[in-house]
C-alpha cells in the first residue's frame, strides 16, 4: 500500500471530504488512518483533540463510505469523495461548512435546515 504523502511534522495531512460536489468536512489523517480508510472503506481520522484514531460515524452512526480518492499535486492534502449516512456535521447540518459570512466575515442567516438533532444523537 503506497502511503508515501507529505505529512506534517506530527505526521498529519489534511483530507477534504466531498459528496456530489460539496464539501462536507475537512479533516487530518495519519498512515494509521489512511490505512484503516482503503482497508475498511469507510473513512476514518486522526482525531488532534483526543490523541486517537476514529472511525466518522463510530457514535452517531453517521458514516463516510469512500467512492474515490485523489492527491494533489504536491502530495501534501486529499481529497476523498464519499456517500455520507445523514449528515457529516456534529451540529446536525449536512456539512461543517453551513455558516454563510458577509465581506466583513460577520455571520449571515443559516438557510440550511439540520438532518439531525445532534442532542439526540450524542447523549
Amino acid at each position: 500500500m503506497n502511503l508515501d504523502f507529505k505529512y506534517n511534522s506530527d505526521g498529519l495531512i489534511p483530507a477534504i471530504v466531498q459528496q456530489r460536489g460539496r464539501v462536507l468536512m475537512m479533516a487530518w489523517m495519519n498512515r494509521e488512518s489512511l490505512r484503516k480508510t482503503l482497508e475498511t472503506g469507510v473513512m476514518h481520522y486522526w482525531s488532534r483533540s483526543r490523541q486517537k484514531l476514529w472511525l466518522k460515524g463510530e457514535t452517531s452512526g453517521h458514516t463516510q463510505k469512500v467512492s474515490a480518492w485523489f492527491v494533489d499535486c504536491d502530495k501534501d492534502a486529499l481529497l476523498f469523495e464519499v456517500e455520507q449516512e445523514s449528515g457529516a456535521c456534529h451540529t446536525g447540518y449536512g456539512s461543517c461548512f453551513f455558516q454563510p459570512l458577509d465581506r466583513q466575515g460577520e455571520p449571515l442567516k443559516i438557510t440550511e435546515e439540520k438532518l439531525f438533532d445532534p442532542e439526540a444523537v450524542y447523549k
